[in-house]
C-alpha cells in the first residue's frame, strides 16, 4: 500500500460516523457498534452521544439518529472502508436514492493523520466539515491531539449555535459501563 500509512502492525485511531433513519434506528446503531467492535482488527475506543438530525439533501424522509466512534485498528484505510460497507450490507443497507433513507450508514471520516484522494476513498471525508450531523458527534470523540480537532470543535460549536440541520442531543452513551449502553 502507500508509505504514508503508519503501519508496522500497530493500531491507529480512526473515526467513523454512523447514521440511521429506517426501522429501529437506535437498535441498528447498537448492532453496528457491536459488529465493528467484534471484528478482530477493530476496537471501539470511544462513542459519542446520539443526536437526532433533520435529513440533508433528500429531505422527504424521517429524521436521522447520528453518532460517531473513535476506533483503533490495524486495517489499512481501504480495508477498513470495505469492512464498514460489509457491515452496512449485513444490517440491510440498500442504496437507492442518494442521501435517501437508510437502515445504517457508516462513513470513514478520518484515519490517523492520513490524507488521500483515491476513487474509492478520500480522507479526510470530503464533506465532513459541511455536515453538522457529522461534526457534532465527532467533536465528542476526537482526540485533542488530532490536527483537525480545533477546526472540528469550532465548526461543531457554530453548528449547535445556528441550529443547523435541527441537531439535538437524543441520548448519551455509557459505553461498556452498563448492561444497557444507551440511556436517556
Amino acid at each position: 500500500m502507500n508509505e504514508q500509512f503508519p503501519h508496522d502492525g500497530a493500531r491507529v485511531e480512526a473515526y467513523i460516523a454512523l447514521g440511521s433513519n429506517m426501522g429501529e434506528r437506535e437498535q441498528l446503531l447498537q448492532e453496528a457498534i457491536d459488529l465493528i467492535d467484534a471484528h478482530e482488527h477493530i476496537e471501539v475506543a470511544r462513542v459519542s452521544g446520539i443526536y437526532e438530525t433533520d435529513p440533508v439533501g433528500y429531505t422527504d424522509q424521517p429524521a436521522f439518529l447520528n453518532m460517531a466512534l473513535a476506533v483503533r485498528t490495524e486495517l489499512q484505510p481501504l480495508l477498513l472502508l470495505r469492512q464498514l460497507l460489509s457491515f452496512e450490507q449485513q444490517l440491510g443497507r440498500i442504496r437507492q436514492i442518494r442521501w435517501g433513507p437508510r437502515t445504517i450508514d457508516l462513513d470513514l471520516l478520518l484515519y490517523h493523520n492520513v490524507r488521500m484522494d483515491q476513487e474509492e476513498l478520500t480522507l479526510p471525508h470530503p464533506r465532513m466539515m459541511e455536515r453538522s450531523f457529522v461534526l457534532v458527534p465527532l467533536n465528542d470523540v476526537i482526540e485533542q491531539s488530532h490536527p483537525l480537532q480545533d477546526q472540528v470543535r469550532a465548526a461543531s460549536e457554530a453548528a449547535l449555535q445556528d441550529g443547523k440541520e435541527g441537531i439535538t442531543l437524543w441520548k448519551t452513551i455509557n459505553w461498556r459501563s452498563a448492561s444497557e449502553p444507551f440511556e436517556n
